[in-house]
């Protein structure tokens, strides 16, 4: 089996529902079927480019904040752009985010951001909109199982 491929979930999660769904993320990336893969789940105040640097793939997740990512991944972002820029191109990447309203304007804002750092999103992102409900869970659950299985079986 060789070296376990890294998987790094950058995950705000202010509230309790939020951390339920960074739990099921990390609840599903860490899967008992998926044998070769170590999961490092950090806040994004937390993050920097070392924790870039270290990943095969990362997994992104945040609020809707007027139409916005959250603070804090914006932050995590401001502090890794430039060093990771030149160093993790074609990094595989997905995220979620817990809308409140549609979620358009996070997507489009974390898309901008890693279509300049040239990541390669290898999922569609979630998007758990509107009032919160308990299959938003599961979903989470399922794409961080998906990722990890793919870093995983070497698709990734």
């Amino acid at each position: 089996m060789g070296d376990p491929r890294k998987l790094l979930i950058v995950a705000h999660a202010p509230s309790p529902n939020t951390c339920k769904l960074r739990d099921a993320v990390e609840e599903g990336a860490r899967h008992p079927d998926i044998e070769n893969v170590e999961v490092r789940v950090l806040a994004p105040l937390d993050a920097g480019p070392g924790d870039v640097l270290w990943c095969d793939a990362i997994l992104l997740g945040t609020t809707e904040n007027l139409g916005y990512m959250s603070g804090a991944l914006k932050d995590f972002f401001d502090r890794s752009y430039y060093p990771c820029l030149d160093k993790t191109q074609g990094l595989p990447f997905s995220f979620y985010i817990r809308a409140g309203h549609d979620g358009t304007g996070t997507r489009r804002a974390i898309e901008s951001i890693t279509t300049g750092l040239r990541w390669r999103q290898v999922q569609e992102p979630l998007l758990c909109r509107g009032e919160y409900r308990n299959e938003f869970e599961d979903q989470c659950r399922e794409l961080g199982m998906t990722l990890a299985a793919s870093l995983d079986a070497g698709l990734l």
